[in-house]
């Protein structure tokens, strides 16, 4: 093992692996640079935990002469038989360095290591890469070579996961952040927040078609049910348009008990006040059918989902607001307000979906009038449009 070779990686991993600018790609040259350097590695894996409410980690695979294969785990993986005869389980729950030597039977324990044999492997050790913060993650070193890992070799290896585990927290803590804020304010508020848009008052005016829904009797139906039940009843019903929402271009803005806000933002990149609204309305559509297909028990009865859309098309100030250093990223206006009075008188007139005049003369989706309504703020009476495919509930 050249240890001059050895340090110049180490620089080279506590500098940032500056001409790696991905970590598969880091993987990649870290690993090929610690071959020539005569560590005789065949096989490297890395495993990240991430803090997603669906993915439980990463997985980086490199193996000699190969490409870096990468792939995800959700929570399940920690009840699951695998891991709990897995020499990743100790090294995560108690941050411990695991061997496997292929040639001790004490390692058959371990049923990975039948699988590593066939593949003509001889040594395995687990090495665990510790955050700053005690957090553990964890990196597996496999060789072909005769007799195993030497001490030296060893040793390298566990020089190695000192800077790869600062390169993984640092990586980590960024995409974390991007993860979190995707998950909580969305994609497009996310992104302006990375980029330094954090101060309040900080905003900017776009165009945008505003979505604002709410599900019907949703408080007599809180009254009656164990809120666990209603939790459950509200995730299934915002998975309906969530997933639709995203598919047609679409962002998540708030959750407002059983409310929800988004935008469809208008401009040269996602395509004209036509073609946006086009998608909106489809992921309405989708989002009616979803939610009519849902019911939940209540009592010895079934009952359906019944909830209702306000779609309109105007320009909205979107951008950080609130008090002190508690803030939201969110969009108001007089168009966003509309939305909402709209959402209103959708309830009022049995309508799942409705749209404000300007939304209905850009989409051709059929549209029956409905006339004018007062609303409550502003100066002038709003004509509003239904689908003709939908008979209104009042009707019957």
């Amino acid at each position: 093992m050249n240890a001059s070779e050895l340090q110049d990686i180490i620089a080279w991993m506590i500098d940032g692996a500056r001409s790696a600018p991905t970590p598969p790609q880091m993987m990649a040259e870290c690993s090929e640079r610690l071959v020539r350097a005569g560590l005789p590695i065949w096989r490297v894996g890395v495993f990240v935990r991430t803090l997603h409410p669906e993915i439980y980690g990463r997985s980086f695979f490199w193996t000699h002469g190969g490409r870096v294969e990468t792939g995800t785990v959700d929570h399940k993986i920690l009840d699951s038989p695998e891991f709990a005869v897995s020499p990743l389980a100790p090294v995560f729950r108690q941050g411990v360095e695991v061997r496997a030597r292929f040639d001790d039977p004490a390692s058959a324990r371990f049923p990975i290591v039948e699988d590593l044999r066939a593949e003509g492997a001889t040594d395995y050790v687990a090495v665990p890469l510790i955050n700053t913060d005690g957090f553990v993650n964890a990196s597996t070193w496999t060789t072909r070579q005769p007799g195993g890992f030497t001490e030296e070799q060893l040793s390298a290896i566990r020089s190695i996961a000192v800077p790869l585990a600062r390169y993984i927290e640092i990586v980590t803590l960024r995409r974390t952040a991007s993860l979190l804020l995707d998950t909580y304010v969305g994609n497009r508020a996310g992104e302006k927040i990375l980029g330094g848009q954090i101060r309040r008052g900080h905003a900017d005016t776009m165009d945008a078609a505003i979505w604002l829904s709410d599900l019907r009797g949703f408080t007599a139906l809180s009254d009656r049910l164990p809120a666990e039940t209603v939790v459950e009843i509200l995730n299934l019903y915002f998975d309906c348009q969530v997933s639709a929402i995203r598919a047609n271009g679409g962002e998540v803005l708030k959750f407002m008990g059983d409310g929800l806000l988004a935008v469809f933002p208008v401009d040269d990149y996602v395509g004209d006040e036509a073609e946006v609204c086009s998608r909106v309305l489809e992921a309405a559509r989708e989002s009616r059918a979803g939610v009519k297909a849902l019911q939940f028990p209540n009592g010895d009865d079934v009952e359906r989902f019944r909830f209702g859309v306000a779609l309109h098309l105007g320009r909205v100030l979107y951008g950080n607001i609130g008090g002190g250093d508690r803030l939201d990223f969110t969009c108001i206006g007089p168009a966003v307000n509309l939305a909402a009075r709209l959402e209103k008188i959708a309830s009022r007139l049995g309508r799942t979906v409705v749209a404000s005049e300007r939304f209905a003369g850009i989409c051709d989706g059929g549209w029956s009038d409905l006339g004018e309504f007062p609303v409550a703020g502003f100066s002038r009476a709003a004509r509003v449009y239904g689908l003709h495919d939908e008979i209104s509930a009042a009707a019957n």
